[in-house]
């Protein structure tokens, strides 16, 4: 009975379904259908669900209640579906879409749908939007939108598409919005998209373009903005483009084009922004694009243009932005120039213009930035150029200009960079530190100015950067409070015969580089420098300074370069800089140092010259101490230490003679030797050895299966052990290279801390970093902090190897799998200079013997650039959570605005304005580079200036580079 009371139940319940399925309307079935498709992880369709009972009264449909569902004004018919920001995955087959025969507005945008776009949707003849952006649709695009006569929008913008353009969107009479940017299409741009009857809106950057751009799109008359660069087209910019007599913006950006402006760009009546920079156009800036009145913005960047600034630029009274940067320009700026009431943003860098600058610039115009370095300009800075009181960045440096500054600037409180490096500024600095709240980066060095430093310079509270060196007659001394700046990073004044005391270290939380070396400072070093924990490099050299070097200074923590040379400092060099773990030079040479040298290696490999010059001083790398030699006794003993000396001689003959015997009966290959860097205890070759397996005769020791391999040293450290094979005739060199990699000491390096040899094999022992590298964690989920934090850490590293060690070491081997990962998750470059021993060993790389022929430095020049590039790609890769790799030549074809958002999308900055803004200056350090021109790329020193502009950072480096 109970059987059939159950039976009967189930009976009952389906009969109900079944009538439930029966009464849903077409529209709902199919929507339920399509979500039965996706992947909805986010739970944004949860409200996609049928009611319990009955028919929609009056035959509505379900559907009209669900989020994204548009219907008529019964609720009879669905007349739009908006999928789109629903974090929606999986592919759509679009068996569902025949039902919707009224649909309107179709929109699956900012999704993960991948897959080929279902050609089921061209068969919706009453679209008039279609919006799939920013999906993973791939494949060719289907055939059939020219069946979807009524469309006036299709945007496909960021998707995987491959293959050619879809020549049949040109025979939409109705559309007037083409996004098709952000892809993969290659080929040329078809002809018959100059055909279009109504188009206004026409995108295509970003993709696989190439051929020559049709002139055919001069026919769009419709057209008000096109983008069309971050392609590689070949040829010039068609002169027919002149006819688009309704185009208001036009962007053919980073497109490899070349020739001349053509003229007829001036009929552009209407237009308001060009961005034609990053190509390769040559000749002059024909003078007519003068007589564009309403344009606002134009930017001509990186290309090969000569010439003068036209004189007719000073019509264009609406004009924002004139970037001209990086070109072969010549001549003065016009005086015209202004005058324009609306001018925000100069940007002339890297040019050859020369004369003054206009009297009157900033008077009359609205200026924010000004960058002119790197040219020949002559005279003094305009005397209003911050009348508007607006001006935020003057970058003025690697010019010509001289006499005083204007007093202006003082007032200028906007002011946040100021670089006028590398002139001939004379006069008192009327700086007024207390009025400029903002600035955060000061640099004034290379020039002859007087007076000192302003007094007020600790009013600075935001100062992070501040340079002076070079100013022979500068005078005054060191300003009391200057340690006290809270933010203040780095602190250059050297030759600037800066007299009196070094001020009180009361606070200096952040300070990381104090240069004051070739001053006249005296007195001593304040005891108080143990508050500056954050200080990597400080010189004092060529001053007057004298008593003991001070014991704090051997226990800061990051104490990497401290030169107290050519001084009056005596007393002994205190021993705890012995077990330093940070310390790469102390130089003391030309003291009244006296003692001995601390016995730690750390002190041999620095070089004599560092310690030379103290007569009292003794010990390794300098003449042995007394006390090492007088080990018998006093002159009482002297004949029968002589006898034993004389007797130890022989004894020590015979023993080498035995050995010598044996050696060469066993061969070396047998015979292992150890060198131990400043880190590594004191063990034998033996001992490592063993420690790969307790088991084996250390004679018949085997390399480690693989290449790496972890090892346990006698006192239970871990290590990583790296096996490379060499040749006999090939061993000196390459231990001379390993030993300099030893001595390469930084908190972003992976230390290697010893090598045990023979004569056919070497072990390389490194510290173990368990906690795994980049490459297997780059899709693990980051905040935006820990991956900025990341990426200046291996800036960090490849700018110490580039620059503080002498010569410089190209990492050789840059890569996400290369960069490891300590106990507080800080980046470690790993496998340094191992590319360069394997050389070294096929002799395929010269050595440090050819240095005087010119070759050891080009090589080495050209793989510092290739660091730079593989740097720049690292970038790229972290940004994107992985999803962007080797993206070095990528990032420059696909629009700049494209990669942002898609990085903003993989970071969750969309409504986070200040991580835009960083990732946006990240990204352009990524830009700059990957340029495909070595010699375009910046240092590692310029790379680790701009990427350190953004946050407080621990460390702060000069820059060359423009646009800072």
């Amino acid at each position: 009975m109970e059987i059939f009371q159950c039976l009967s139940y189930n009976l009952l319940l389906a009969s109900m379904f079944i009538f439930v399925v029966s009464a849903i309307d077409p529209f709902s079935e199919a929507l339920l259908s399509l979500k039965s498709e996706l992947v909805d992880d986010y739970h944004s369709l949860n409200d996609w669900l049928l009611p319990s009972g009955g028919n929609a009264p009056g035959g509505e449909v379900y559907a009209c209640s669900w989020s994204g569902i548009t219907c008529n004004k019964n609720s009879t018919i669905v007349t739009g579906l908006d999928l789109s920001m629903k974090n929606l995955a999986g592919v759509i087959t679009g068996k569902q879409f025949n039902v919707f025969t009224d649909l309107v507005n179709l929109n699956l945008s900012h999704n993960f749908f991948s897959g080929p776009l279902p050609v089921e949707i061209f068969n919706l003849t009453s679209l008039r939007s279609l919006a799939i952006r920013r999906n993973n649709f791939s494949g060719h695009f289907p055939r059939g939108i020219s069946g979807v006569r009524n469309l006036g929008l299709f945007d496909a913008f960021s998707n995987s598409f491959s293959g050619p353009l879809p020549i049949e969107v040109s025979q939409l009479d109705n559309l007037k919005v083409l996004n098709l940017a952000g892809s993969y299409f290659k080929g040329p741009i078809p002809s018959e998209y100059g055909s279009f009857k109504s188009l206004e809106f026409l995108h295509l950057a970003g993709n696989l373009l190439s051929g020559n751009i049709p002139p055919e799109l001069g026919n769009l008359k419709t057209v008000t903005h096109m983008e069309i660069g971050y392609n590689t087209y070949q040829g010039s910019i068609p002169w027919e483009l002149g006819n688009m007599s309704e185009l208001q913006y036009l962007d053919i950006a980073g497109a490899n084009l070349s020739g001349p402006l053509p003229k007829q760009l001036s009929n552009l009546t209407k237009l308001q922004s060009v961005f034609l920079f990053r190509n390769q156009l040559t000749g002059l800036i024909p003078w007519e694009l003068g007589r564009i009145m309403p344009l606002t913005d134009l930017d001509l960047s990186d290309n090969q243009i000569s010439g003068p600034i036209p004189e007719s630029f000073a019509e264009l009274k609406n004009l924002r932005l004139l970037s001209l940067m990086y070109n072969e320009m010549n001549g003065t700026v016009p005086e015209g120039i202004a005058e324009l009431p609306s001018l925000e943003t100069l940007l002339i860098w890297n040019n050859f213009f020369s004369g003054s600058l206009p009297h009157s610039l900033g008077r009359n115009s609205k200026l924010k930035w000004v960058d002119v370095s790197t040219n020949n300009f002559i005279g003094s800075i305009p005397p209003d150029i911050c009348s508007e009181g607006m001006l935020f960045k003057l970058i003025l440096f690697s010019n010509q200009f001289s006499g005083s500054l204007s007093p202006s600037l003082s007032n200028c409180s906007s002011l946040v960079r100021l670089r006028l490096e590398d002139n001939s500024f004379s006069g008192e600095i009327p700086l007024k530190f207390s009025h400029l709240s903002g600035i955060s980066y000061v640099d004034l060095s290379r020039n002859k100015f007087t007076g000192g430093i302003p007094a007020d310079i600790s009013q600075a509270s935001k100062l992070e950067y501040f340079n002076i060196s070079n100013n022979q007659g500068l005078g005054g001394i060191v300003p009391a409070e200057t340690w006290s700046l809270p933010h203040l990073q780095n602190f250059s004044a050297s030759s600037c015969s800066i007299s009196g005391n070094i001020p009180p270290f009361q606070s200096c939380k952040s300070i990381s580089v104090i240069e004051l070396n070739m001053n006249n400072l005296s007195g001593t070093v304040p005891k108080s420098v143990s508050n500056c924990q954050l200080l990597e490099r400080m010189h004092l050299a060529n001053n007057n300074l004298s008593g003991h070097i001070p014991e704090e200074l051997a226990i800061l923590p990051v104490l990497g370069v401290l030169d107290l040379s050519h001084n009056s400092f005596n007393g002994p060099i205190p021993v705890r800089f012995g077990s330093s773990t940070s310390l790469l030079l102390l130089n003391v040479s030309f003291n009244d140092i006296t003692g001995s040298i601390p016995s730690e290696k750390l002190f041999r490999s620095m070089g004599s010259s560092a310690f030379v010059g103290n007569p009292q001083l003794c010990g390794a790398p300098l003449r042995p101490c007394p006390g090492s030699i007088a080990i018998l006794g006093s002159k009482g003993t002297g004949k029968l230490t002589w006898v034993l000396l004389l007797c130890a001689g022989v004894v020590i003959f015979i023993a080498a003679s035995v050995l010598g015997i044996i050696y060469f009966q066993r061969g070396f290959k047998g015979q292992w030797k150890m060198v131990s860097f400043h880190g590594l205890p004191r063990f034998t070759a033996n001992d490592v050895l063993r420690s790969f397996s307790s088991t084996e005769s250390t004679e018949t020791m085997q390399a480690p299966s693989a290449s790496a391999c972890k090892a346990v040293l006698p006192t239970g450290i871990t290590v990583l052990v790296r096996k490379i094979e060499w040749e006999a005739k090939r061993m000196s060199v390459m231990s001379e290279f390993i030993t300099r990699m030893g001595n390469a000491r930084h908190k972003n390096l992976i230390r290697l801390l010893g090598f045990c040899y023979n004569k056919h094999l070497a072990y390389l022992l490194y510290d173990y970093l368990p906690n795994g590298n980049l490459a297997e964690k780059m899709r693990m989920k980051r905040d935006w902090a820990s991956k900025y934090k990341i990426i200046v850490g291996i800036a960090k590293g490849l700018c110490f190897l580039h620059h503080d060690c002498y010569p410089a070491i190209p990492h050789g081997d840059l890569k996400s799998s290369n960069i490891v990962f300590d106990e507080n998750m800080e980046p470690h470059l790993a496998e340094l200079g191992f590319k360069y021993l394997v050389q070294l060993n096929k002799g395929s790389f010269p050595t440090a013997s050819k240095k005087e022929t010119g070759e050891f430095n080009n090589t080495i020049k050209e793989e510092l650039y290739m660091d730079v590039y593989n740097f720049g790609e690292i970038i790229v890769e972290i940004l994107t959570n992985g999803k962007l790799t080797d993206a070095g030549t990528s990032i420059h074809s696909k629009p700049r605005e494209v990669l942002l958002r898609e990085i903003y999308n993989e970071n969750e900055a969309d409504s986070k304005p200040s991580v835009q803004e960083e990732i946006k200056l990240v990204l352009e350090v990524a830009f700059l580079c990957t340029r495909s021109r070595t010699s375009d790329r910046p240092s590692m020193e310029d790379a680790l200036k701009l990427l350190s502009g953004l946050k407080p950072q621990d460390n702060d480096r000069t820059s060359k580079a423009g646009g800072l």
